[in-house]
């Protein structure tokens, strides 16, 4: 018996692209075709509660699933999907062997317990039960270890690994599966449910299909077409001929073909999926695809400002999406957006032909007067200020991307070379303004850090190389700045220590930093 087999999920999340409307005679015409390909289940749709219409791949209990079923299943197994807190599951008859075989299960890390007392619900009406997680990408190791304890005690038929985001790379496979393989009872199969996002999931499937364990058997997800919701889903048809090639299999690719072809290629055209660029961003960030779609709907904004967005989205907003989190940060971005081609050019012409000196606040400007002092009368570079205006150095301009240190200029009239990032325009009148978002982002995601911030600007500027002094990184004992009153500004300490390492070692592949006083950030 083959240990690796698949499961068709079209008519469940391709429902997604039509609301689940594919028809009732398009619905049983695609099982029927599946069943003929020899693919080893097929899910026919969600269990919900819901008003039953039999043109829809959405049904209250078995009796409403049983007509779209053919007379003859042949090796081929039925599930449905249940999510358990949109479904009754006293809406569910006893297992008979007339309908469905199989129920996969969903649940969010915030709610383990409820799916899987669910799960054992399910299992004791007689059913194969797969426990399918949502996002195992936000799983810690930690908590991944935990939920293994749990679903081992109750032994569901599958345990999904289900990359909800479409975030995984070849890494994270490897050491999710690595972490299933060795905590997992090895009774239980393990399932692999990928999407599109990164245009990776059939690497990816090939990928697990390599690394699995001989002993362990397996079900991987793929639909026709890829059909699923935006960007879609692992490619069935192409998933089979591989299997084929490569893995013994006997699966009839032509019935699927002919099934693209009488019913999904027509649906893409109405209402397409596929890889897309803010998808593809959202999955980054591993990201609820809601926030992308909220992007996109905007309908004006630039890859480039999306993935700006994205970037910024904290930490515990990630996994559930929040509409008016989303939207508060999609105004305050539009209200910030400045146009600033004009300001960059003028630098870029003025700072053209000299050393650039970025000024930081550490103390080791004034521990490192001399060595400073000596640079500055041997290179006579541009000095550029980070967020403070200093008292023993004559600075050519100051940059200001925090609203407390620019509110803290006493005569902002007699200072010199003036600049601040837009978002500070709440707060600032008439100098010279460049665009925070393109200053804050970059492939590594958001750092308002103004050393960080002015080090791209150089970067913006074509300018090859910069000189730094004054940023020291900050430590618990001593002193971290020139002036106690910015030193009660920060809190974030070797967090934030590490953050700005990884920053700096990115910068430095497109323009050399020198550094003329210690820095932690200096490896």
């Amino acid at each position: 018996m083959k240990r690796d087999k698949l499961l068709d999920c079209t008519l469940r999340d391709g429902g997604y692209i039509n609301d689940w409307n594919f028809g009732f005679h398009t619905i049983k015409d695609i099982i029927k075709k599946l069943v003929s390909s020899q693919v080893d289940y097929v899910e026919v749709g969600f269990l919900r509660n819901c008003d039953y219409d039999r043109d829809k791949a959405l049904f209250n209990n078995c009796a409403e699933i049983a007509p779209i079923l053919p007379d003859k299943r042949d090796n081929t197994m039925f599930t449905a999907m249940a999510l358990h807190n949109k479904y009754d599951i006293n809406k569910l008859e006893p297992y008979d062997g007339k309908t469905i075989d199989a129920i996969r299960v969903t649940f969010h890390d915030y709610d383990i317990d409820e799916g899987l007392s669910f799960i054992q619900k399910a299992q004791n009406k007689g059913y194969k039960v797969f426990c399918n997680p949502i996002n195992i990408m936000g799983y810690s190791d930690e908590m991944l270890l935990k939920l293994f304890q749990k679903v081992n005690q109750i032994q569901p038929y599958a345990f999904s690994v289900v990359d909800t985001f479409g975030s995984m790379m070849k890494s994270d496979l490897q050491r999710i599966y690595s972490l299933v393989e060795h905590n997992l009872d090895s009774s239980i199969v393990i399932g692999l449910h990928l999407h599109e996002n990164l245009a990776l999931s059939y690497s990816l499937a090939q990928e697990f299909i390599a690394m699995k364990s001989a002993g362990r058997k397996s079900v991987i997800d793929a639909s026709m077409m890829g059909m699923g919701r935006v960007p879609g889903n692992l490619c069935m048809e192409l998933i089979m001929d591989y299997m084929n090639k490569n893995q013994g299999g006997t699966y009839d690719v032509n019935p699927v073909l002919d099934g693209i072809d009488d019913h999904i290629a027509q649906l893409k055209q109405i209402e397409p999926w596929g890889y897309s660029t803010a998808y593809a961003l959202s999955a980054k960030y591993n990201l609820h695809r809601n926030y992308a779609e909220f992007l996109l709907g905007k309908g004006r904004l630039r890859a480039k400002q999306i993935n700006q967005i994205l970037a910024s989205i904290e930490e515990h907003k990630k996994t559930a999406y929040d509409k008016e989190y989303i939207e508060a940060l999609y105004e305050g971005f539009q209200n910030h957006e400045v146009d600033d081609r004009e300001l960059v050019l003028q630098l870029k012409e003025q700072w053209q032909d000299r050393s650039i000196l970025i000024l930081a606040p550490g103390a080791s400007i004034v521990t490192q007067k001399a060595q400073i002092d000596q640079f500055i009368a041997e290179k006579n570079p541009v000095i550029v200020s980070a967020n403070f205006i200093p008292e023993i150095y004559k600075q050519d301009y100051a940059f200001y991307s925090n609203a407390m240190r620019y509110s803290a200029i006493e005569d902002k009239h007699d200072i010199n070379g003036l600049l601040v990032t837009s978002n500070l325009m709440d707060v600032c009148s008439n100098e010279s303004m460049l665009n925070y978002a393109d200053l804050c982002f970059d492939d590594k995601g958001k750092s308002d850090n103004c050393v960080i911030m002015l080090m791209r600007l150089m970067i913006r500027l074509g300018k090859n190389q910069v000189y730094v002094a004054g940023f020291d990184g900050y430590q618990s004992k001593g002193c971290n700045y020139i002036s106690s009153y910015m030193a009660n500004q920060h809190t974030k300490g070797q967090e934030e220590n590490i953050r700005n390492t990884g920053y700096v070692a990115d910068i430095r592949k497109k323009l050399e930093v020198i550094f003329l006083t210690p820095s932690l950030y200096d490896k």
